[in-house]
């Protein structure tokens, strides 16, 4: 049949940047890219792990740069930004997922440290790196921002006031940089995930996790990476262009349960 809608769902031939891509959401949100048919810059500082992510969307005929970097160090990101530029174009989408579990009681003797790599890792490194592709998601007024944070950015549990706090900013950063830059097309929008199978929950012992499905999940399980990065799709299309400072739980009801 003929189409009946005007809105373009496709992201093919676009320059996509996915931080911490070596593994669980970001590898999935890089792999799903590419199968779209954007040209995908995988970043992470873990080497091997970013390199499988980009080599299996080469094999699979697709187009991806691998780029090994610490986005926690300032230098490295203008840099970063320019190679990207050089090697794929300007970049039109920018999906924040790099993070770390930064965890501690209130009165541990090391909390100042822990705080510190929250905050410079989970938010500070997002925000240095929206800036500097600003200028390109700015170009053709429909750039794309998703900034990856927790369902520890909208509740809380204890002695993780370091994680939650920086998952906290990542949610006012997104929604502020939604109020600045919409005027120019460029959207921002932030995903909470909840309970999901990625690295950062790999130690947690699989009885424990089902445990704890079944007591705070309605749908009664962990996620899959690969159900983050469908919803992330969703946002960085050219058909989202109204969906701006949207913070959107990924979570089987975990936040709706608790509150």
């Amino acid at each position: 049949m003929s189409r009946l809608t005007k809105l373009d769902r496709s992201v093919a031939g676009r320059v996509a940047v996915v931080t911490g891509a070596a593994s669980g959401m970001g590898r999935a949100t890089a792999w799903l890219l590419a199968d779209e048919g954007a040209k995908v810059a995988a970043l992470d500082v873990n080497r091997t792990g970013v390199e499988e992510t980009v080599a299996a969307i080469v094999d699979a005929g697709g187009t991806a740069l691998a780029m090994i970097c610490d986005l926690a160090d300032p230098a490295v990101v203008e840099p970063v930004v320019e190679q990207v530029r050089a090697e794929l174009g300007p970049v039109d989408i920018l999906i924040n997922n790099a993070g770390i579990a930064a965890g501690a009681p209130v009165e541990a003797a090391d909390y100042e440290d822990v705080w510190a790599a929250a905050i410079e890792v989970n938010l500070t490194a997002q925000m240095r790196l929206v800036r500097a592709c600003l200028e390109d998601l700015k170009r053709n007024g429909d750039g794309r921002i998703v900034n990856v944070a927790s369902t520890e950015g909208v509740m809380a549990t204890p002695n993780t006031s370091p994680y939650t706090v920086s998952k906290h900013g990542v949610v006012g950063l997104t929604r502020a940089l939604a109020v600045e830059l919409g005027q120019f097309g460029v959207t921002a929008n932030a995903i909470c995930p909840g309970p999901i199978r990625t690295a950062m929950t790999g130690d947690i012992p699989e009885e424990a996790k089902q445990k704890y499905a079944r007591r705070r999940v309605p749908a009664r399980r962990y996620g899959d990476p690969e159900e983050v990065a469908q919803i992330t799709l969703s946002l960085v299309l050219p058909a989202a262009s109204f969906i701006n400072g949207a913070v959107v739980l990924v979570d089987g009801g975990l936040h709706a349960k608790s509150n």
